[in-house]
């Protein structure tokens, strides 16, 4: 039956992919993070700590399970940090999910990580992933997937890989939605921190882009110098992320990994505020349940660092449709009737999602 469809949540963060996971009837039988405030945030939303650095975990401590996966450390390969890849101590973890997938030969890995990766040094990064996963004779599809695509407002591109042992993942098969504005997900009321009219610059008549994002106008910030090329300076504090201020008419930016303190502004109503943390955790999919027990500029790193819920939902739905539904043997009872009561099951795990 589906419900025994197991998975270890590597890289774990603060649950992104549990949650999506388990909504699509998986589960978890193990977590790994090596955070302390992402432990326990984690701790706090599913009653477990994860354990702690991967590269001291036995492979064989861990119980048997299906599916693997892991939201391997990003910033060795995005374009936002210093893009060392494997040089970087942290790009090299991804060496010790090769360890356990050899250990353990689950049928499907599912991996997620910044669209840059597949850039990086020049492909070569990427090529050596694959590589080393058909090594260990694995079938390997990819896909860059976008958050907008999924049910919340926010351009987030992330490349999707999926490894399994009989056939390929189609891709083709995930059921997108129509996209969503910010608008729709903004807190009522609060202690917004807005700011004086004299701190930003509107643009006149701004338009929407291809990725639904309505650039909007800047932040009045000090120019910076250093770096700045000749001739750009009127530029920088327009082009400088950070500096942005984007429209709830469209959706949202990619929320940042490395921030602490909340990085992008929003025009609402005639005026430029912070998006609150509350908000961010609306436009990643998580649900209004979810406890925040870290202190706030770790929640900012929590969840810029974390994985679009709805998409992980409908990736672990589609993984269940092709590799452990689809093939279901065929009993005394016939084929047929297995698939339609596991598709009942199936359904009954989507009608608890949506109450979460």
């Amino acid at each position: 039956m589906t419900n025994n469809v197991k998975f270890i949540d590597l890289f774990a963060g603060i649950g992104g992919f549990r949650l999506g996971l388990e909504q699509a009837g998986m589960e978890c039988v193990f977590s790994s993070e090596i955070n302390d405030h992402c432990k326990e945030t984690y701790f706090a939303n599913f009653g477990e700590r994860p354990y702690g650095d991967i590269t001291k975990i036995n492979a064989n401590d861990i119980e048997d399970f299906d599916v693997l996966s892991a939201g391997f450390p990003c910033q060795p390969f995005s374009i936002s940090g210093k893009q060392l890849g494997f040089e970087d101590t942290r790009g090299t973890l991804f060496f010790d999910i090769l360890r356990i997938i050899k250990e353990k030969q689950p049928k499907v890995v599912l991996l997620e990580n910044v669209k840059h990766l597949i850039h990086h040094d020049k492909g070569n990064t990427f090529k050596v992933i694959i590589n080393k996963l058909e090594e260990l004779e694995y079938l390997v599809s990819w896909k860059v997937l976008n958050a907008s695509d999924f049910g919340v407002p926010q351009n987030r591109e992330r490349i999707i890989i999926i490894a399994t042992k009989e056939k390929t993942f189609d891709f083709s098969k995930l059921q997108k939605k129509k996209r969503v504005y910010l608008k729709d997900f903004l807190d009522k009321d609060g202690d917004f921190e807005y700011l004086d009219p004299s701190e930003y610059t509107l643009i006149d008549n701004p338009t929407i882009q291809k990725s639904g994002l309505i650039f909007a106008g800047y932040r009045n910030k000090k120019i910076r110098k250093n770096g700045v090329r000749p001739n750009t300076e009127h530029l920088s504090r327009v082009h400088k992320q950070p500096n942005r201020i984007y429209s709830v008419e469209g959706v949202h930016p990619t929320l940042p990994s490395q921030e602490t303190s909340g990085r992008f502004y929003i025009l609402v109503d005639g005026r430029v505020r912070k998006l609150t943390i509350d908000e961010c955790f609306r436009i990643m999919g998580f649900p209004e349940t979810f406890k925040k027990v870290s202190p706030l500029g770790e929640l900012y790193k929590q969840i810029g660092n974390s994985v679009c819920v709805p998409m992980v939902y409908e990736l672990g739905k589609e993984i269940l449709n092709q590799f452990f539904i689809e093939n279901t043997q065929t009993t005394r009872r016939g084929k047929v009737q297995v698939k339609e009561e596991l598709q009942g099951d199936l359904d009954s795990y989507r009608r608890f999602a949506v109450n979460l």
